[in-house]
């Protein structure tokens, strides 16, 4: 079957700028799928290749790319849910273990770690590369029909738990993207109004 997504262009190919009122109404629209809502079928591996070589085309100053994929599907997925629910109860915190249903529930997760690379560029631009491949997975997912959320929560931050993806020092997860068919189309949520968040610079 033939990939709906445009192959990469070669290196030095002019690409033009064009109007694309197609993905204004998309951006105008879009909402994240809850996780729990998110069931099979997941992506196809032909599809979630695309959705990564797509994600990665962020702004990245210094061409570093300063963030990788760890992708969690099936058994692994599975596996690795357990040995986090395996810290929950040790520690007798059912909330922690409760808090695992939108892992398990999308049959998809790609966690995004950010893993900044000495040098010139700053730390913090490096990270915020990090957050805009989390926010063009997570758009990608959903403009190819799938529903899709990015999530941190306690697994993202707490140490045991992170040290189960085997993260290297200075590397932090910027998010985990659940991605699945949406089994409800979700609903609009409160949003809020720009206007009240603009202010204009006047010397």
């Amino acid at each position: 079957m033939t990939s709906p997504v445009p192959p990469a262009p070669e290196f030095g190919a002019s690409l033009a700028i064009a109007p694309r009122p197609d993905v204004l109404d998309f951006l105008a629209l879009r909402r994240s799928a809850p996780a729990l809502t998110l069931a099979e079928p997941g992506p196809t591996a032909a599809q979630l290749s695309d959705l990564l070589r797509i994600a990665a085309r962020v702004p990245d100053h210094g061409k570093l790319a300063p963030w990788r994929f760890v992708v969690l599907e099936g058994d692994a997925k599975d596996a690795f849910a357990a040995r986090l629910e395996a810290i929950a109860q040790a520690r007798g915190d059912a909330v922690l273990a409760a808090k695992l249903g939108k892992l398990k529930a999308p049959p998809l997760a790609v966690a995004v770690i950010s893993s900044p690379k000495p040098g010139a560029i700053p730390e913090w631009e490096q990270v915020l590369s990090a957050g805009a491949v989390c926010a063009h997975l997570l758009q990608a997912a959903l403009a190819m029909g799938f529903g899709a959320n990015w999530i941190t929560d306690w697994y993202s931050y707490d140490a045991e738990a992170v040290s189960v993806l085997g993260l290297a020092e200075g590397e932090r997860i910027a998010g985990f993207v659940m991605i699945g068919a949406a089994r409800e189309a979700p609903l609009e949520r409160e949003r809020p109004l720009a206007a009240t968040l603009v202010t204009r610079w006047t010397p």
